[in-house]
């Protein structure tokens, strides 16, 4: 474990927010260890365990945004990096890998954040891969699971497949997801979440893709459609008993 930095403080509309930020390693049971990241605000009412997307890791410039606009509305978040993104190959982990990262990244957001409610997903893949651990084995402590884009098929292959394990999942799930994501055609998702029953929600980014990107013409900016989505996350992480 490094020593952490200093703690940040910085402007966030009208409040000073001072954020500690710490370098640790993750050491997962019979695979090795991992680099992660603990983002902490002062006064944090949550921790957000955010697992990266298949094609990048956990210091994307995505993943900072997503942590710093977090630590402005006040929840902490624990990311980490797949060991096939610690390791730099190509393809993604099996299954079993990325589960285990991820009940290990859990149970060390539990412990380095005592007292938080617990929320855990993240971007794509990590989401996906996070919902497919939940769904075999209760995460410990994890109140609910938010996806940052669920992917629920290919690129211009539309299936529901990847969503079968979500009914096995008993805690609420809140969808963030665009409206021009190619990997989740919503005349899929839609009905899928809808047979989740009340422990789905659905928040639909007009003119997102995958990565809640918006095209220029649509009058706002992608900033702007960020704020919507962090501005819901939080609010949901809230309502969770």
């Amino acid at each position: 474990m490094r020593l952490p930095r200093q703690p940040e403080t910085r402007l966030s509309g009208w409040l000073i927010v001072a954020t500690k930020t710490q370098e640790l390693k993750l050491d997962i049971e019979r695979i090795g260890a991992v680099s992660a990241i603990l983002v902490q605000p002062a006064k944090a009412r949550a921790c957000y365990v955010l697992a990266h997307g298949a094609g990048a890791g956990m210091r994307h410039a995505s993943m900072d945004k997503i942590a710093d606009g977090l630590a402005d509305r006040g929840i902490a978040t624990f990311r980490f990096n797949f060991p096939y993104m610690e390791n730099k190959q190509g393809r993604p982990d099996q299954p079993a890998v990325a589960h285990a990262t991820i009940r290990a990244a859990v149970a060390d957001a539990s412990r380095l954040c005592p007292g938080l409610k617990l929320v855990a997903g993240g971007k794509s893949f990590g989401g996906r891969m996070t919902s497919q651990a939940q769904s075999k084995a209760p995460l410990p402590d994890v109140k609910g699971l938010a996806f940052l884009g669920f992917p629920l098929h290919a690129d211009k292959k539309p299936s529901t497949e990847r969503a079968e394990h979500l009914a096995h999942v008993e805690i609420p799930m809140l969808f963030l997801q665009g409206t021009r994501d190619g990997l989740a055609d919503l005349g899929l998702l839609k009905p899928v979440i809808d047979g989740l029953g009340p422990r789905a929600t659905l928040h639909e980014v007009a003119g997102g893709d995958h990565s809640f990107a918006v095209l220029k013409k649509s009058g706002r900016t992608n900033e702007e459609a960020l704020t919507e989505v962090l501005d819901t996350l939080a609010a949901w992480i809230d309502e969770l008993a």
